[in-house]
């Protein structure tokens, strides 16, 4: 398979690759009578790639341009006869794997044109053009370059502009690098990134491999619902950046950007997020610069663009050490560096071929200290490193009944999340005599090293026959993933130093720069572990797609698509014998036009999801080959908890695991830097576990959405567009997680009538394996290799999810201003939120089922462009979102722990208190991924933040230049220009959120962060 992988490559680069392409549906109807019209000759052209072509129309009034390039802009006419006057759409940008669709209005001799205008741009020209989507029923939308460049965007972010379109919203994720926006409320890890129709997600956990930034990009479109066969791999929705391509005429930029930071920005009591999610504080700032450059090797024949961006943000932490005498700011580093580069050849009116290549380097810098101070010294420094290389390649041949694609990709994606700076050392916590900590040194203290690489084919046909249209395609996507995780393999220390030691280090002045070297040889070591499996372990995901598509044009009003497709993910086998062989998603859909300016139009489908690497790696990861824990299984198969059928050796694995007590045979603690290697520990894995997980026995479904929407388009006037969509999605077969020895259910009432708490060795007497002092009890035999918790991820989890999508947009056409306004109203309710949702007790995940965390009732995106001449450009960019849930936990000082008997627990003759409900040891984690108890007689996101409203502005100059085309650009963006303190609404993790609150509803809330304060940004272009 690698050999026939690396032919497909060599020979796609041999003749060249990704040529991007879509097909233009053009219509031609009588203005008045609104009648198609036969026999018309359409022409088309596109100066940028030196394209003129022509066709006439059929008995549906219809004439298909196919397989066209995305270069350049395109213009339709026709000329007048001795019936009709001319009809004119122009400004025409095409984006990847689309087919869309213009109507010409043809006005007849005798007509009287009053309202004809002419318009640049995206707009069509006077009366003479409709731009609604006759074609198909897909709900999409989309902005062109040319409005992104207008919007107030942080960093050149493209994912900032998404929430800018309908059904997307700005996500709370799990961990500070998830994906930022959420489609249809669902969660952003199973979005579908796509560049120019090719994959560009990163498969261990979900998002983009490579951030294309603004520089390369030339059209954002999100496809939401009931979208074509081709496109799959999501219950969700598919983001398809389109990039930018060179033409005859060579432009380009040169761009110097910044955000100075607090020196001008607002002030805030709350942490920021930096472009990779991550918080940030005192002394941030960003600068950023590059340049892109497009043009002509061989006029009408090659192109080429070229783009390259990098940015550097500057960050402070602090370091506060009393006891060392150390209270210091130490700088910190962010770099992104992005690469793209395409070049395109037109062989032939025929043959058309390009090659796409995309390198990212990123390094986001974790510096010694905290945002408020810590004890993390410089020696413990490392970086979070997210590398990413794509090189795209396609060919495109058509004839005028036959097209067909060629495409293959390379990609490689390097997630380090701890590069540490000093790679081969242990990690060394350092306690004062009384037990605090006082400084941390060395290694992090983990490894989570993940590398894939992936090949991508895809091969794809269209036959054009009559009224139909016929698609079919195979597709395979392998991705290699390894994983170097777990503990330090050069071992952890936790070391107790005495005053006299403390004082000795301070007096030899060694400062920031104290390393484990520094710390006295005869320190008391309190413990010692390493990781048992310091090595990479991995598989190869594939996934196997066919389609097929006929869309037909049944009359001259109406569009019929029917399609099929199927997938296959190995992944699904998990620890079965077999996969999920029956992801068949049959789709179909119509587009009715009512008149030659209006269509209704509505489908359903189903569509299946991909399975997240993470899913599969944290089940081998986690896992271990004990023989008391695999006896803990068997004993769950006796029982009927596990299936009858459970093969033992297929659901385990070598997993990390990280070992040694920290005493040696003779029962005395080992010498600081002397523990032993992981060698010596060869064949311990039958250690007590507070946690394991395993592969799923029956294997894994692939999560599957039924989709279903009916929508509105009106061409109000040449100026301006409305639509409205309605759509309602049932999603199953989602993950989550199960405890397969849960203990027993917790009658919550008894907290709430009586204010206590079980103890957690009382609930672990209620597991089906009993955990008691650190052992299991099976059968009455006492196994000290048992795990307390058996984890395993399920796919029984279900979503709901109803929505109505309100448009409304207008184009600049002639006037001083434009403008789009957005309203949605949604419902969205779960019973899972995420991969590592578990329920609240006792796996009850009935009692889960609820708003999920993103989901938002309404929103209300407005973004309004004032133009002054052809030199002043303002934008202010509204957005108005409902408050997101709230979800509700106990305040642990108010409930009593008791033991099995509901008598208080004492430690040291005096109660003690916890928020850990029903004992099951698992308060203390993420409260959205079910970790955690709710506060009794609440449901799960049972309240609401309050409404978010932020207005951000623009304001770009263009001063033109001496020579063609040349100009300076000038522009300052302004974020939450109000400086408006929102609660809710902005890309967060949910961890840092204040979407988890202490106490009953109406108790109040209590402000844990807030969206970014009022911001500023500054820059300039030199535009050719």
């Amino acid at each position: 398979m690698k050999n026939f992988f690396l032919f497909w490559l060599l020979m796609s680069l041999a003749v060249g690759a990704f040529a991007q392409t879509a097909d233009l549906d053009v219509t031609v109807r009588e203005l008045t009578r609104q009648q198609s019209v036969t026999g018309q000759t359409v022409y088309l052209e596109n100066p940028a790639i030196g394209l003129t072509a022509s066709g006439q129309t059929d008995a549906n009034g219809k004439v298909l341009f196919r397989q066209l390039s995305l270069n350049g802009t395109y213009r339709l006419y026709t000329k007048e006869t001795g019936q009709y006057q001319e009809s004119v759409a122009e400004g025409i940008v095409l984006r990847s794997n689309f087919r869309r669709s213009v109507t010409l209005l043809l006005p007849g001799k005798r007509e009287v044109n009053l309202t004809e205008v002419s318009v640049r741009g995206n707009s069509l020209r006077g009366t003479s053009a409709s731009r609604i989507n006759t074609t198909n029923a897909e709900v999409s939308s989309e902005l062109e370059i040319r409005k992104v460049e207008e919007l107030p965007v942080e960093g050149r972010d493209i994912t900032r502009v998404l929430y800018r379109l309908p059904n997307v919203s700005q996500a709370t994720g799990f961990f500070p690098e998830a994906p930022n926006v959420s489609i249809n409320g669902a969660n952003g890890l199973f979005n579908n990134y796509l560049i120019d129709g090719m994959d560009n997600n990163e498969r261990f956990l979900g998002g983009q491999k490579f951030a294309i930034p603004i520089g390369f990009t030339r059209n954002v479109t999100v496809l939401t619902n009931n979208y074509s066969v081709e496109f799959g791999n999501t219950g969700n929705g598919i983001i398809n950046i389109t990039t930018k391509s060179g033409s005859n005429e060579t432009t380009g930029e040169v761009f110097l950007l910044s955000r100075p930071g607090a020196v001008i920005d607002a002030q805030t009591s709350y942490p920021l997020r930096d472009l990779s999610g991550n918080q940030v504080r005192a002394g941030f700032a960003r600068y950023q610069g590059g340049f892109g450059v497009g043009g002509a090797l061989v006029k009408n024949k090659t192109f080429y663009f070229l783009n390259v961006e990098h940015t550097t943000d500057v960050k402070d932490n602090l370091l506060t050490a009393p006891l060392l005498g150390i209270n210091e700011t130490v700088r910190g580093t962010n770099r992104f560096t992005y690469i793209s580069g395409k070049l395109d050849q037109f062989w032939s009116d025929r043959f058309k071929s390009s090659l796409r290549v995309n390198v990212g380097q990123v390094a986001i810098g974790r510096q010694a200290g905290g945002l408020e101070g810590g004890i993390a010294f410089p020696s413990a420094a490392n970086a979070q490193d997210r590398n990413s290389l794509l090189i795209a390649s396609r060919n495109t041949y058509t004839t005028k009944r036959f097209a067909s694609e060629t495409n293959v990709q390379y990609s490689s994606f390097r997630w380090n999340y701890a590069r540490a700076t000093n790679p081969n050392s242990p990690d060394v916590t350092v306690l004062d005599p009384t037990g605090q900590g006082v400084a941390y040194l060395g290694h992090p203290g983990y490894l989570f090293d993940s590398h894939e690489n992936t090949v991508q084919l895809q091969q794809k046909f269209s036959f054009y026959r009559g009224n139909h249209t016929f698609r079919a395609g195979a597709e395979v996507i392998a991705a290699r993933h390894q994983l170097f995780g777990g503990g330090n393999p050069n071992g952890s220390y936790t070391v107790q130093l005495t005053a006299s030691q403390l004082g000795a280090l301070r007096e030899r002045g060694v400062g920031v720069n104290l390393s484990p070297a520094d710390i006295p040889a005869d320190a008391r070591v309190l413990n010692y572990s390493v990781e048992l499996r310091p090595a990479s372990f991995g598989t190869t995901q594939t996934i196997y797609t066919a389609y097929v598509e006929d869309q037909f044009t049944a009359s001259p009003r109406l569009n019929l698509t029917v399609g099929l497709r199927y997938d296959y993910d190995n992944l699904s086998k998990g620890g079965a014998a077999t996969g999920d062989f029956n992801n068949v998603a049959p789709r179909g859909s119509f587009n009715y036009k009512l008149t030659g300016r209006s269509a209704i139009r509505g489908g359903v489908g189903l569509f299946y999801d991909k399975i997240l690497y993470s899913v599969y790696s944290d089940a081998l990861q986690q896992n271990n080959t004990g023989p008391d824990f695999k006896r803990q299984l068997q004993y769950f198969v006796d029982q009927g908890i596990l299936p009858a059928g459970t093969n033992i050796d297929r659901v385990t694995f070598d997993g990390n695991l990280s070992v040694g007590p920290g005493f040696n045979s003779a029962g005395q603690s080992f010498r600081y830097l002397q523990g032993p290697s992981a060698a010596s520990f060869a064949g311990q894995r039958n250690t007590f576990s507070g946690e394991r997980r395993i592969l799923n026995p029956n294997g894994y479904a692939n999560p599957y959405t039924f989709q279903s929407t009916l929508g509105y388009q009106l061409q109000v006037s040449d100026k301006m567009l409305f639509y409205a969509d309605v759509v309602y999605n049932e999603s199953y077969n989602l993950f989550r997680t199960t405890n397969l020895n849960a203990p027993s259910a917790w009658d919550y009432t008894l907290s709430a009538q009586r204010s206590i708490a079980r103890s957690t060795g009382a609930a672990n007497l209620t597991r089906p394996v009993s955990i008691a002092n650190g052992a299991g009890i099976i059968n009455g035999q006492r196994l000290t290799g048992v795990a307390q918790s058996v984890v395993m991820t399920e796919d029984k989890g279900r979503s709901r999810y109803t929505a109505l999508s309100l448009n409304l947009q207008k184009d600049r056409a002639n006037d001083l201003y434009a403008y789009r306004l957005i309203y949605t109203l949604s419902r969205l309710y779960n019973d899972t939120e995420d991969i590592n949702f578990r329920a609240m007790d006792a796996n009850n995940f009935a009692s889960e089922w609820g708003p999920s965390i993103n989901d938002r009732r309404h929103i209300i995106n407005g973004i309004f462009n004032y133009y002054v001449g052809q030199r002043l450009t303002a934008t202010v960019a509204a957005l108005i979102q409902s408050g997101q849930p709230i979800n509700r936990i106990p305040d642990g000082s108010k409930y009593v722990v008791v033991n099995q008997n509901l008598q208080p627990v004492l430690v040291g003759g005096q109660s003690i208190t916890s928020n850990d409900l029903n004992g099951d040891g698992s308060a203390f984690g993420d409260a959205y991924v079910g970790n955690s108890d709710r506060q009794p007689g609440e449901s799960r996101n049972s309240d609401r933040l309050p409404w978010s409203k932020v207005v951000d502005v623009s304001v770009q100059y263009n001063l033109p230049l001496a020579g063609r085309a040349r100009q300076i650009e000038i522009r300052a963006d302004v974020f939450n220009v109000l400086n408006t303190n929102n609660l809710s609404g902005y890309s967060n993790n949910a961890t840092q959120s204040n979407q988890i609150q202490v106490g009953p509803r109406g108790s109040g809330i209590v402000q844990r962060n807030a969206a970014p304060p009022r911001q500023f940004q500054f820059g300039v272009r030199y535009l050719f």
